[in-house]
């Protein structure tokens, strides 16, 4: 029964977790938002100081349940232990704890994280892979048939579904989140929890405390024959069966060895068991894996070329290009660049959760995948707050609409011989129009207007440069600002 209660927890914990990332209604997010802000890394670097004691307090009590039912790279390697373990039957053995190298990837980890490399850093983080696995790989599949339905339904005069922008990630967001994911792929139908009992540092920090856990996998030796069934069939390669011991630095409470266990030798109990054996010899075991494969992007080039961009159903619009910013530009609510460079853990939920597509994965190597924000296909509305609300590290905090429609990311940089008044010498005034703040006006004589523009009334939402008519690049950009403040 505890084998197929795990198993039903995690089918709800992954496909609530995924949906945190796919769900572009925004319907998910407020009810179950606080699954993203209970994970272990992001819980550390937001000093959420409640779920960090109640983590550890789970772990003392139950071994690494966490990495079973919590964290959904590991439910995610499940898949792909169970498909290995049917195809390869009783292949796993023991082998012990990997100490050095587990530690000496948690250090360098930390010392990453201290010296400000947090998105090179987290791309071994478990919450952070996942993330950018399902939003770079998954998410536009998800959202190219989300189209074709879109499509079909207005066939048939029907509004069930709304088509929604559908941006592939580059070729670099691509591979490595479809390296990350084959990586994890071989290494769960091959070997088992190997990550995570020797590179995952969320498991690393784990294993300090679930060696001491209460309750674990206890081995009742009078009952035991030696078979070793249960040793084979361990994912996490934890289960000694000569010395009938479990080590439960690696033990992820799988319960599946209590499942295979012929002989009912394996129950799970407190450490000091009433089974005739010394506290030393009851024994432990446990792991699982899931992968889904990074064939999505060819599916979806294919799913998604299905409209050109039109003006009017009549002219093809020349795509934006992304203009050159002297300082990037990172959301309301947190507070720097610096700051959000610290504490962004690169997962991507915010990008995911974007309703105008403003936020995108960064390819500069000082900031690898984590979110900045560009305009080429909408601007940051004054009244969404959705990536404040949805950041589960602390690196976006959350803010009210009314204090965002008062916070200066950038100001707004007018290029004159981008515009199409000097360039064509036609009117527009399309920027002026659209500003929420009023910081931008039309000066000049008659229908030839320039815009100039008030920096100090402007917030940087980017309306100006989004909206701007100009191509390929706008007329108009925004400056990111290193520091925000209130105006």
């Amino acid at each position: 029964m505890l084998k197929y209660l795990r198993i039903a927890i995690q089918i709800v914990s992954i496909t609530l977790l995924t949906l945190l990332f796919l769900d572009f209604t925004g319907t998910v997010q407020p009810i179950f938002g606080w699954m993203a802000k209970v994970q272990l890394f992001p819980a550390i670097m937001a000093l959420n100081v409640i779920v960090l004691a109640i983590l550890v307090l789970m772990t003392i009590v139950f071994g690494r349940l966490y990495c079973s039912v919590i964290c959904p790279l590991g439910i995610f390697q499940d898949i792909f232990n169970f498909i290995g373990l049917k195809a390869r039957r009783n292949h796993f053995h023991y082998q012990g704890e990997n100490r050095w190298l587990r530690f000496f990837v948690l250090a360098a980890f930390i010392v990453s994280i201290v010296m400000g490399f947090t998105s090179i850093a987290c791309i071994i983080e478990p919450y952070s892979a996942f993330g950018k696995m399902v939003n770079n790989l998954f998410q536009p599949l998800y959202r190219g048939i989300n189209n074709q339905l879109a499509l079909y339904a207005e066939a048939h005069d029907s509004y069930r579904f709304y088509a929604v922008d559908n941006t592939v990630a580059s070729w670099t967001m691509l591979c490595i989140s479809g390296g990350i994911c084959l990586l994890l792929a071989v290494l769960s139908f091959f070997c088992g929890r190997w990550w995570c009992s020797s590179i995952c540092p969320v498991g690393s920090l784990l294993s300090l405390v679930s060696r001491f856990s209460l309750l674990r996998p206890v081995i009742d030796t009078a009952k035991c024959n030696g078979c070793g069934l249960c040793a084979r069939n361990c994912k996490a390669s934890c289960i000694n069966p000569r010395k009938h011991e479990i080590d439960m630095s690696n033990c992820v409470v799988c319960f599946d060895c209590i499942n295979n266990c012929r002989q009912g030798a394996i129950k799970y109990k407190l450490r000091k068991c009433s089974c005739g054996t010394k506290k030393d010899e009851c024994v432990d075991s446990s792991r699982r894996n899931f992968v889904i494969g990074a064939v999505a992007a060819g599916s979806i080039m294919a799913a998604d070329a299905v409209a050109k961009t039109v003006d009017g159903g009549l002219t093809i619009l020349e795509d934006k290009k992304k203009p050159m910013r002297a300082n990037r530009l990172v959301p309301a609510g947190a507070w720097s660049v610096e700051h959000f460079a610290q504490h962004c853990t690169a997962c991507q939920l915010c990008v995911s959760n974007c309703p105008n597509g403003v936020l995108r994965p960064s390819n500069e190597l000082e900031h690898f995948m984590q979110p900045e924000m560009s305009y080429e296909v909408g601007h940051c509305r004054p009244e969404c707050t959705r990536c404040s609300s949805v950041c589960p590290t602390g690196a976006i905090k959350p803010i009210t609409r009314e204090e965002k429609s008062s916070i200066q990311i950038g100001h707004a940089v007018w290029i004159a011989d981008n515009c199409v008044v000097n360039r064509d010498g036609v009117s527009c005034g399309n920027c002026a129009r659209h500003c929420p703040t009023g910081a931008i006006t039309m000066v000049g004589k008659g229908a030839l207007s320039i815009p100039s523009i008030n920096a100090e009334k402007c917030i940087g939402c980017g309306a100006c440069e989004h909206l701007c008519p100009s191509r390929p690049f706008s007329a108009i950009y925004v400056e990111g600002h290193t520091d925000h403040r209130t105006i």
